[in-house]
């Protein structure tokens, strides 16, 4: 699997920053030609199942994902969500902490991530690929004008 690390600081208190990188349907905005769409109640928390669609016309893949731990920011401690990807082009976890830092928050993006029928000698250009992409989605999710 292919495993990155992203970290952003950001002028948002911890409590907007956790709420919106845990928007998982504004995810969608900065990747290209996804859609999120939320699978049962609009929840948020440990059971919250949702599946980002990547397609150009009819050709597209699924990636559904379920939050498997969740412990928002509170004093002191911050914010943990892990999701596991459940799909069969797309597998692995992603993990998006927030902690409280001087008049801001830092975010923090952690993924492993294996895409089917890639050979393990591209990890390193997956997770290349992988910091970029996601790097973009926490810049506009963090974008303090948002």
């Amino acid at each position: 699997m292919a495993l990155f690390r992203i970290t952003r600081r950001s002028e948002l208190p911890a409590a907007e920053a956790w709420q919106r990188m845990t928007d998982w349907e504004r995810h969608a905005g900065p990747v290209p030609f996804t859609a999120i769409r939320l699978v049962g109640p609009a929840a948020a928390g440990v059971g919250t199942r949702f599946t980002a669609r990547t397609a150009i016309g009819p050709v597209g893949f699924d990636d559904p994902m379920e939050v498997t731990s969740w412990q928002s920011p509170q004093a002191g401690h911050p914010g943990l969500c892990r999701l596991e990807k459940r799909g069969t082009v797309v597998t692995g976890w992603a993990e998006i902490e927030v902690r409280p830092h001087r008049e801001g928050s830092v975010v923090q993006w952690r993924e492993d991530l294996r895409v089917a029928a890639l050979p393990r000698a591209l990890d390193p250009l997956t997770a290349h690929c992988g910091r970029l992409l996601f790097g973009r989605v926490m810049r506009r999710l963090l974008d303090a004008d948002g």
